[in-house]
Order: C-alpha cells, then sequence, then structure tokens
C-alpha cells in the first residue's frame, strides 16, 4: 500500500510551487514593464495581459498616471525593475537550495541575490527621492507605502546576510523570507490590479491600488511568517524559557488592538462607500490572519512545542499592535507630509501590518540571542553555529507550525 504523505506536506509543496508559479510569471513582466516608457509602442508583457484580462482603457489609465512621474527618473526605476525581475529568478533558487541542502549553491545564490536587492533597491530610492509624495504614482499615500517597503526589504537583507555571517541559520532565514516576501509586494499588486477591477467594476488605478495597500504588506509578512515557521522544526530552543508575552501583557495588547480597531473603523466609515471599501479590504484579511496565528498559538502550547508558541505569540502581539501604530502615525503623517486626513489614514493603516511584522521578527530574534546568552552564562555547550544553510525543511510544515 503506498504511504501518504501528511497534508502537511502536500500543503508545504503547493505553497511552494504557487509562489514559484507566481514568480517565474512575473518575472518577464517585470523585465519589460517600463520599455514603452523609455521607446513609446515597445512591447510590454504586462500592459498586454492587463489589456485582455481587465480592459485597454485601465491600461491606457495606468500608463497615462504613471508617465509623467516615472519621466524624472526613468533610467533607475528601469534598473529597478529589471533587477527585481532576476530577484523573482534568485528566489525559489535560494529556497529550493536551503531545503535540499545545497550549500555552495544556496551561497553563491545568496551573494548576487543580496548585491542585486541593493542595486535594485537602491534605484527604486532615487525615484522617491526625485518624486514629491504628492506627484508620485497613485499619491503620497501610495508613495509612504512604497517608501516603507523599501525600507523593510533593505533592512531585512542587511540583518539576514549578518545573520549569516555571524553563523546564525535560523535568524538568517527569517530575515531573507521577510525580504523575499516584501519583494513579492510586486507581483501580487499586479494580480490585484487583474482581479481587483473584476469585483468592483469602473474602479481606477489609483482606487484599486488604495485598496490594494490596505493588505498587501500585511499578506506578504504573514506568508514570511508562515514559511518561518513551516522551516523550523525545532519544539524548543537550549535556553529559552518562559515567554516574553506573558497572559497580562497579552491582555493589554489586545485591548489596545480592540481601541485601535475600533478608531480605524469609525474613521474609515466616515468616508462613506470608499471608505467602507477600504475598511472591509483591511479587515479581512487583518481577521483571517489574527484567527490562523491566534489557533497556531494555542495548538503549539498545547502540544509541549515552546519555541513555536513563544514565536506565534510574539507576532500575535505584533498583529494587535498594528492598529494601534496605524492610528498614531496619522496625526504624524499629516505634519510630516503636508497630508490631508483621508491619505493619512489610508497611507498608517497600509504600512501598519508591515512595520509591526518586521518588529515582531527582530523580537523573535533578540529571543534566539537571549536564549543563547543564557546557555552561555550557564556554560553548557552553546548550540552550534554555522554558516551553512539551514537544514530545515519544506516537510515540517504540517507541524508544528
Amino acid at each position: 500500500m503506498e504511504r501518504r504523505r501528511p497534508a502537511g506536506t502536500r500543503r508545504g509543496r503547493a505553497a511552494v510551487l504557487a509562489v514559484t508559479a507566481v514568480c517565474l510569471a512575473y518575472a518577464p513582466i517585470a523585465v519589460t514593464e517600463l520599455w514603452p516608457y523609455a521607446r513609446p509602442g515597445a512591447p510590454a508583457l504586462g500592459e498586454w495581459v492587463l489589456g485582455r484580462t481587465v480592459s485597454p482603457e485601465f491600461v491606457d489609465e495606468a500608463v497615462r498616471d504613471r508617465a509623467e512621474p516615472y519621466a524624472r527618473s526613468l533610467v533607475p526605476l528601469i534598473v529597478h525593475s529589471v533587477l527585481g525581475g532576476l530577484l523573482m529568478l534568485l528566489g525559489p533558487v535560494q529556497l529550493l537550495s536551503a531545503v535540499r541542502r545545497r550549500v555552495r549553491l544556496h551561497r553563491a545564490a545568496g551573494t548576487v541575490f543580496a548585491v542585486t536587492v541593493y542595486a535594485s533597491m537602491a534605484g527604486a530610492a532615487l525615484y522617491l527621492v526625485r518624486t514629491p509624495p504628492a506627484e508620485a504614482f497613485s499619491g503620497a499615500a501610495f508613495w509612504i507605502v512604497l517608501a516603507t517597503v523599501l525600507a523593510g526589504t533593505v533592512g531585512s537583507v542587511t540583518l539576514g546576510v549578518l545573520a549569516a555571517v555571524r553563523g546564525f541559520p535560523d535568524l538568517h532565514q527569517r530575515w531573507m523570507l521577510l525580504c523575499y516576501g516584501f519583494l513579492m509586494t510586486a507581483p501580487l499588486l499586479r494580480l490585484e490590479w487583474g482581479a481587483l477591477p473584476r469585483l468592483y467594476p469602473g474602479l481606477g488605478i489609483l482606487d484599486v491600488n488604495r485598496v490594494a495597500i490596505m493588505h498587501l504588506g500585511a499578506l506578504v509578512t504573514f506568508g514570511a511568517l508562515l514559511a518561518s515557521r513551516a522551516l523550523d522544526r525545532r519544539t524548543a530552543v537550549p535556553g529559552l524559557t518562559g515567554t516574553w508575552c506573558p497572559p497580562p501583557v497579552l491582555a493589554a495588547v489586545h485591548l489596545a488592538g480592540a481601541a485601535g480597531l475600533v478608531w480605524l473603523t469609525a474613521s474609515f466609515l466616515d468616508g462613506g462607500t470608499a471608505g467602507r471599501r477600504l475598511l472591509l479590504a483591511y479587515l479581512v484579511p487583518y481577521g483571517a490572519m489574527y484567527a490562523v496565528i491566534a489557533v497556531r498559538a494555542v495548538r503549539a502550547r498545547a502540544r509541549g512545542a515552546l519555541w513555536a508558541a513563544e514565536e506565534w505569540t510574539l507576532h500575535l502581539a505584533a498583529l494587535c499592535l498594528a492598529p494601534v501604530f496605524s492610528a498614531a502615525s496619522v496625526p504624524v503623517l499629516e505634519r510630516a507630509f503636508g497630508l490631508d486626513r483621508v491619505t493619512a489614514l489610508i497611507a498608517g493603516t497600509g504600512i501598519g501590518c508591515g512595520v509591526l511584522a518586521y518588529a515582531a521578527v527582530a523580537v523573535v530574534s533578540l529571543r534566539v540571542l537571549h536564549a543563547r546568552e543564557v546557555v552561555r552564562r550557564r556554560g553548557e555547550p552553546a548550540p552550534a553555529r554555522t554558516g551553512r544553510a539551514p537544514v530545515a525543511t519544506v516537510e515540517a510544515e504540517g507541524e508544528r507550525a
């Protein structure tokens, strides 16, 4: 009788295949996307697909709205876009080489990946620096979200490289997955360009982008968390005892998060139909992510997987605090960028979950480093530190998470 693979293993492999398929499909789109802006009439695969899945009018609007802001920084943007296509190919190579323990390939591809991230993000940074937020494609809120994604991408790849150099493969793995999650905002945004006009007929590119940024940062960082837990088979970490998020703290962040959600809900409802549409785009993914993380934390604790429970709980606390961060950032963005309340509200909500997920990965990293310091002070043998590729495997997804 043929042995069936666990359901978790099948889901993990299906997720890897899905991400790889999206990356391979988006790579040629990214490479050719800006050619028409440099030479009108040049072929662009993304425009061709979008024109047939949505409408030629939608494509014309997108091209028209991007033409002027892109003209100021066309060369840096082309560099950013072409190298972004290369990163879409390098990401699956990195993941699969780590899973398959191809250490030399992983190191070589990782070096190319990191250098390419820095070069690609430099092109994006030049565009953002040269373009006033109010004059950017899709406006100031979109500019702020792009700048936040850029900072998250550069910060996570930097910390990932440092973790690899210092010989902490578990932390390296988490930061690099987060980095690639931020990079995945580009292909996922294009998918939303194709899907949202069908859900909301007649919605223009500006409103489509506003709906998308309500949840894109949350979804990509959530995906990075799922991947991190799937690739980490440990149920305990030497030196890790107790929790950094005891029940009173967890209760407090839930109360704060509820207050933040109430404020965001009231603020968006004041915006009429458009506000309700944006609120729905935020609350539905937020609720789904909260449910998954909370259930995983409870299950991990019930089976005695203390490390898994701790990581899930820390991310749950961060997710609870995301609406608080978003609400608090609204007046700051209003004053810093001279924005109206609606634009600041959209921008603050768009960056909240991504920023707090980044903070959660930082806290998880500190938690691991603290545990290792505890082991060192006890005089016990420290966990092996190695620069080799992580040896965790997607087979663990069924868990363990």
